[in-house]
């Protein structure tokens, strides 16, 4: 049991590594940042990159076989995060009323296609980092545009390079179906919920993890809303992405992205604070950290984080904040939010084996 914990800091699938292949998915990362820097407006330029880097990772995901649909399906979702979370904040209860459903909906599809869980997750990760630039709506509707701008950038240069040009057409043309399906699913088994709820009859196998998520995150956001500085929002993120059905693979995945935020933040710190480099090479230490996210995302998840962390912390060195302070914020965040995940998996359990205890004397 004490090595599986480790699992996904220690085991590492090389055999799963995509380097050749994923170089195609950091051009339009290129054309952003490039013409960002030319244009002289990197701030603009890292949020289409940041929309054309998630957008990217949909090609490894598949929604009825196809690896377009999670591509457009996640270009308009985490738009509209974006446009949400700016407008909710995360200076007010708003953030917390919305983070809450969103999780608790996350939750009950993730049982479904891995793909679709996908693009909720990258959601509300979206709308919890939006929530740390909170303007007014124009302003979230010019961030939203950018983000969209970037992910459909993606998908024309992934289906240009890949020469998939009727796939794309026939997948795109399924999208507005596959909409309609998911919602009937997620209304059906939000529904059977309730009525065993109501019914006092075992609930569906979703409805558990989905209302420890929308507790987890509620508290996670709650404490962000408090903290007050804007990378706290790692803490829900941390939360939500580490937290899963059982205990020893919740805590594998928070002592994973522990170790490899740590060792990302300060591998960017290190790098940032002796290199200072020019935006030029920010650019291509940003380009180089993305590459191989993207290719090491099934080898081995702490390497993964690693290379996620140096690549956020150099993306925003590019727009101007102080990357050393950035990255040690964020590690404070990503150890607050695992361990609060792995607090509320220990409190569940606790709690069930204390009914089940009072069940068996009576």
């Amino acid at each position: 049991m004490a090595f599986s914990w480790l699992n996904d800091s220690l085991v590492f699938d090389w055999s799963s590594q995509s380097f050749r292949a994923d170089l195609i998915f950091v051009v339009p990362l290129a054309l952003c940042l490039g013409i960002g820097i030319l244009v002289g407006h990197p701030g603009a330029a890292l949020i289409m990159a940041g929309g054309a880097f998630t957008v990217g990772f949909g090609a490894k995901q598949q929604i009825d076989r196809s690896h377009i649909v999670p591509m457009v399906l996640a270009s308009c979702g985490i738009a509209a995060a974006t446009f949400v979370g700016m407008v909710a904040g995360h200076t007010h209860y708003a953030l917390v009323a919305v983070a809450v459903p969103a999780a608790f909906l996350y939750g009950m599809v993730s049982m479904r296609q891995p793909g679709v869980a996908w693009v909720g997750q990258q959601c509300i990760v979206f709308l919890l980092v939006a929530s740390a630039y909170p303007f007014s709506p124009t302003a979230a509707a010019v961030r939203s545009a950018l983000v969209l701008a970037g992910g459909a950038l993606q998908i024309l240069t992934s289906t240009l390079l890949l020469r998939l040009f009727t796939q794309f057409r026939t997948d795109l043309g399924r999208v507005a179906g596959h909409i309609r399906e998911e919602n009937r699913a997620l209304r059906l088994s939000v529904e059977q919920a309730a009525r065993a709820l109501l019914e006092r009859r075992p609930a569906p196998s979703a409805a558990p993890y989905a209302l420890r998520l929308a507790v987890t995150l509620g508290v996670s956001t709650e404490i962000y809303r408090r903290f007050g500085f804007s990378s706290g929002y790692w803490i829900p993120m941390t939360a939500l992405l580490v937290l899963r059905p059982s205990l020893s693979d919740t805590a594998s995945r928070a002592i994973a992205r522990t170790v490899g935020t740590l060792a990302g933040a300060m591998l960017a710190s290190f790098a940032l604070a002796h290199l200072r480099p020019e935006p030029p090479i920010l650019a291509c230490l940003v380009l180089l950290f993305a590459w191989l996210t993207y290719s090491v995302t099934s080898v081995n998840y702490a390497l993964f984080t690693l290379c996620l962390t140096a690549y956020i912390v150099n993306l925003l060195a590019l727009a101007t904040l102080p990357g050393a302070l950035v990255a040690r914020r964020r590690a404070i965040s990503t150890i607050l939010g695992g361990a609060l995940a792995l607090s509320v998996r220990l409190v569940v359990i606790r709690l069930r084996n204390k009914r089940t205890a009072v069940g068996n004397k009576h």
